[in-house]
């Protein structure tokens, strides 16, 4: 088999920036809200957001719920850290879980009149999802790839609520391999930054060892040839054509084609 590069990283230069414009506007926001991602809550919480986050009273949500394993989840919203005011699970589709999260939000300051909130997250943890969810209509771009939100923007949710977004901000350093292809493969990084075929070469190496276990279904998972082959992804010559099988392989496992899951657990 061919050998592929399996390091894979990214901080654009405007991650840098806009972290610091983010330290620089705290200074008018009231509560901090944020986003990571259900299915890795320790991966997809970026260090440098959480020391802007302890600087205001804050709040965590768990996007993607609806693809995690919600007994998991619901471990991961009970153990809350030190100084967050709240947590919750959402699917950001869902207008019961957004009113709950309107409510937890206007609950999470004291002040009266209107309260503002910076929302920060990871590339693509869900943080669009939930601003349209929240405003009532698409005011953030919505894409399964990383990067699409590049500045500040202030959006008003509700009389006593206004939001600042912010572009999602990745982690100078993924210190691990196998962070590395778990944060590929939920997109937290843009395609061209990764071989597809080596994370789903790794994701069905450790599906393979702990299917079945928390966390993992107990359905094993197909290899990308296999997936072609089942799913009909052919060339002439009868060839399988796994580069149109490597795109819809990562989208069905994305859309919890394959079982929900979740990569992490919170410590006991």
């Amino acid at each position: 088999m061919e050998q592929r590069d399996p390091h894979i990283q990214w901080f654009p230069g405007h991650m840098a920036a806009s972290l610091r414009r983010m330290e620089e506007r705290l200074a008018v926001v009231d509560v901090v809200v944020e986003i990571v991602d259900a299915r890795l809550p320790r991966l997809s919480a970026n260090p440098a957001l959480e020391q802007i986050a302890a600087r205001r009273p804050w709040v965590r949500v768990y996007s993607r719920a609806d693809l995690a394993d919600p007994t998991i989840t619901a471990a991961w919203v009970a153990s809350k850290p030190a100084g967050q005011v709240g947590s919750i699970a959402i699917d950001g589709k869902r207008q019961g879980d957004l009113k709950k999260l309107i409510m937890l939000l206007e609950g999470s300051f004291q002040k009266k009149g209107t309260g503002r909130i910076m929302i920060v997250g990871i590339p693509n943890a869900g943080k669009s999802t939930v601003i349209n969810g929240l405003v009532g209509r698409n005011v953030a771009k919505v894409e399964n790839r990383a990067g699409v939100t590049k500045s500040l923007q202030w959006f008003r949710v509700s009389p006593r609520l206004e939001l600042l977004d912010s572009p999602g901000i990745l982690m100078p350093k993924i210190v691990t391999e196998t962070g590395q292809w778990m944060l590929a493969l939920t997109g937290a990084l843009p395609r061209e930054r990764y071989d597809a075929r080596t994370v789903i070469e790794r994701i069905h190496q450790y599906w393979t060892e702990h299917h079945g276990t928390a966390g993992i279904p107990s359905e094993t998972l197909p290899t990308l040839e296999e997936f072609a082959a089942q799913r009909g992804f052919r060339r002439k010559g009868d060839h399988l054509d796994l580069d149109n099988a490597t795109r819809q392989y990562l989208k069905v496992f994305n859309e919890a084609g394959f079982g929900r899951y979740s990569f992490e657990q919170p410590e006991a």
